[in-house]
């Protein structure tokens, strides 16, 4: 007969949730130029040189665009940059960020 003892694992894992995804938006608005929205998203989204035109007329032709999906602290610390850039520059070019649902 077999002896062996049977143990039950009584360790419980704990589940550890993913951090809730944030987008970073740009809104459009009349006054910054389309060169400097399409320089802008290639140096702090690192998007190319078409997928950042194509943000661009998205957000001037729908008032706004989602650019991409990051954690919570990367999504505001890229929308604040990019908004920096642009008020640097004296243009009223805006990022923000909202959850993701």
């Amino acid at each position: 007969m077999n002896d062996s003892v049977v143990k039950p694992r009584t360790g419980v894992k704990p589940k550890t949730e993913r951090p809730r995804l944030h987008k970073v938006l740009l809104l459009n608005d009349d006054y910054t130029p389309r060169e400097f929205v399409v320089a802008v998203l290639r140096a702090v989204f690192r998007t190319g040189e078409d997928a950042a035109y194509n943000i661009m007329i998205t957000a001037h032709q729908k008032g706004l665009c989602v650019i991409a999906v990051y954690t919570r602290e990367v999504a505001e610390t890229k929308a604040t940059e990019a908004t920096d850039l642009a008020r640097n520059e004296g243009y009223p070019l805006t990022f923000t960020t909202e959850p993701e649902e």
